[in-house]
């Protein structure tokens, strides 16, 4: 709800959080409450008088914050609601004419949420509520490609206005009368790569292209008991390798030594921050190209084969693809500035790139939250994939490769890290929208699939 508040402030206040939105006037205060039951966008968006001005600036500040559905209704009666899916969601309608050919894009899937049914695609910026099932079946028949003229005789046709508001949300898309090169025709190359699953999986397991709950939310903590550490053994005679063991627990080698140190490290000491030279050291040993090599491909489809190449890293890679890149928010390290920089891992150098705005802010603020702590680590390392290097060979299993070659990077993180006397902490989530917007590369051409912090660790408190 939208309160008002002293000194002509107006705050959005939900779930014991208020979220202050500027000042405004008085009769923009009042007219706000109208919200609560809807404005039609012609109501303020005509930019006439000063108040449709105020209402139109706190609609997008609200809308900046994924705070306002959109509502299609006809007699009163809602036909579609649009619920944002990204922060800076705004309705724009694209241009349809009655030649026009549209289908379903193939990364779009309806299903039932609740007692409701609801249209959406990782591609999008919004979800579709559907409340009137004509609708739906309506927009089941866009399965294959219906022209505009034709589809208007379907019982139950949502209108131009929902249909362009469906293509400018890339759920449908402008195509030829038949079905042949549907795959390529919806997007560029890199989109040519993903199969429906592995997009749907990168985009709702990751922070910026949804509006579900994300995180340590508890959601079955009042209907399932939690379950145990340690499962539960089978039956049978155990056989005790306590009684075979060679070597004592005071003997163990270096690399078991690591395993047993290495541990998560949240809290950072910035008046002894990382340097650059124990950086430089710390990527040398994880992440650096050793050695490249190329091959042709053979895979029985005759002549003319691409050569491929292929490096060699300090971790292992799922059919020596090592697709990820490593991306550096930097906010306290001797020796290298603040900001926000690229780890090119064939030439072993830092490449800074410009940022606009609080973006660094945010990301490194986002780590922050995540580990619940109240300091931005000293360095936020991002994990980021080029997608289309594995996806190019592998079906059906190319994210779930991506995301067990995330895992050995950064266990090799954590054990670089306990080895240099070095704080690191692996973080579960990442914001694959905010990393697009800074550095211009769409999220399923390039983008994040794990973050490690790191710095020099704070002594415990005697």
């Amino acid at each position: 709800m939208l309160q008002a508040q002293a000194g002509g402030e107006i705050a959005a206040c939900f779930d014991d959080v208020a979220i202050g939105l500027g000042k405004f006037s008085a009769k923009a205060a009042d007219r706000a409450q109208d919200l609560r039951t809807g404005l039609p966008l012609s109501a303020f968006a005509s930019g006439g008088r000063d108040i449709d001005k105020e209402i139109l600036l706190l609609v997008r500040r609200l809308a900046g914050r994924g705070l306002v559905e959109y509502h299609l209704g006809r007699n009163g009666e809602n036909l579609v609601v649009i619920e944002p899916q990204v922060p800076d969601y705004w309705p724009r309608a694209a241009q349809l004419g009655n030649p026009d050919t549209l289908v379903l894009s193939r990364f779009a899937y309806m299903r039932r949420r609740a007692n409701e049914m609801v249209l959406e695609s990782p591609r999008a910026g919004a979800l579709f509520r559907i409340c009137d099932p004509r609708i739906a079946a309506a927009l089941a028949l866009l399965s294959t490609p219906q022209q505009i003229k034709q589809f208007r005789r379907q019982e139950g046709f949502p209108g131009l206005e929902l249909l362009a508001l469906l293509l400018d949300c890339q759920i449908l898309f402008k195509t030829g009368t038949d079905n042949n090169g549907l795959r390529p025709a919806e997007g560029d190359d890199a989109l040519v790569l993903w199969d429906f699953h592995d997009l749907l999986f990168h985009a709702r397991s990751t922070e910026g292209r949804h509006a579900n709950p994300l995180g340590g939310a508890y959601p079955y903590a009042d209907a399932i008991a939690p379950r145990p550490a340690v499962r539960p053994s089978w039956p049978g005679k155990k056989i005790d390798l306590r009684e075979v063991s060679t070597a004592p627990a005071d003997a163990l080698s270096p690399a078991a030594k690591l395993l047993q140190e290495r541990h998560s490290t949240r809290d950072f000491d910035n008046r002894r921050p990382i340097t650059l030279a124990e950086l430089a050291r710390f990527l040398d040993s994880t992440a650096r190209v050793q050695s490249e090599l190329k091959m042709p491909l053979d895979h029985g489809g005759g002549g003319g084969a691409p050569e491929l190449s292929y490096t060699v890293r300090p971790y292992p890679s799922g059919g020596a693809s090592y697709e990820l890149e490593v991306y550096l928010a930097v906010d306290t390290c001797e020796g290298l500035s603040r900001g926000f920089y690229h780890y090119d891992a064939g030439a072993h150098a830092l490449v800074p790139i410009e940022t606009r705005g609080n973006q660094l802010d945010a990301l490194l603020m986002s780590a922050e939250f995540a580990m619940g702590v109240s300091a931005a680590p000293q360095i936020l390392i991002t994990i980021a994939a080029r997608f289309g290097r594995v996806s190019w060979k592998y079906s059906s299993i190319a994210y779930a490769l991506i995301l067990k070659d995330v895992g050995v990077l950064l266990q090799t993180f954590y054990l670089m890290a306990a080895d240099m006397a070095l704080g690191g902490c692996a973080i579960g989530t990442t914001n694959i929208e905010l990393f697009a917007k800074m550095t211009g590369l769409d999220f399923h051409v390039e983008g994040p699939v794990g973050q490690f912090a790191l710095g020099r660790g704070a002594k415990p408190a005697i």
